[in-house]
């Protein structure tokens, strides 16, 4: 599996069980092949601290289609390569709670990489390994806690690993979006023996 889906959620409240906003950036043969971005209506509160954090207030989410009615445009890109995120086990988890919300299904095992993870490899030196020292680090134009810039600097980043040499395959995991974990490598691993994990073809 060469395709890779960058993406990054901004969530209403602390709950950080819904959606306000999600970006999507599809790389593919070394590049940003596609990208998609919408606002999401919660249809829950709003805290202030999120509203100040993204921009996004509950009059501007309100016009916006709820993540169900979402759900058969970005469904199909989610689910088209191995997830990217930066701090991907908080996207990863705002993820799975909200197709439990909703009653969606989808695959249980889904493979994804951090690029914070990566990053603290590649670049240890860095004083911190978020997404905005990142992409000062490396140029990258950034308008912070905005899905759609926030997933295709994602992107950004990944290439430019990539570019410097670093292998994604350390990095793989799996979660499990019913128990909202990463799994453990023997868990993983027992499940691949079994033959419940696809093995990744990167």
């Amino acid at each position: 599996m060469s395709r890779f889906v960058a993406f990054d959620v901004e969530t209403p409240n602390a709950e950080n069980n819904r959606m306000s906003a999600i970006g999507i950036a599809v790389i593919e043969e070394g590049a940003v092949l596609d990208s998609f971005a919408s606002l999401v209506n919660p249809e829950t509160y709003f805290l202030p601290f999120n509203v100040a954090l993204t921009g996004i207030t509950p009059q501007a989410a309100e016009k916006a289609p709820a993540f169900d009615a979402l759900w058969e445009r970005i469904g199909p890109l989610l689910s088209s390569g191995v997830l990217l995120a930066h701090n991907a086990p908080f996207d990863m988890g705002v993820l799975a709670r909200c197709l439990r919300a909703y009653c969606i299904d989808f695959e249980r095992y889904v493979p994804y990489a951090c690029t914070v993870r990566m990053g603290r490899r590649l670049l240890p030196g860095l004083p911190d390994h978020r997404l905005n020292t990142m992409c000062a680090h490396y140029g990258i134009p950034l308008d912070h806690h905005r899905a759609d810039s926030d997933s295709l600097a994602c992107a950004e980043l990944f290439l430019r690993y990539r570019q410097a040499g670093l292998s994604c395959e350390p990095f793989l995991r799996w979660f499990d979006m019913q128990t909202m974990r990463t799994l453990k490598p023997k868990e993983a691993a027992a499940l691949l023996r079994e033959g419940t994990l696809p093995p990744l073809m990167l």
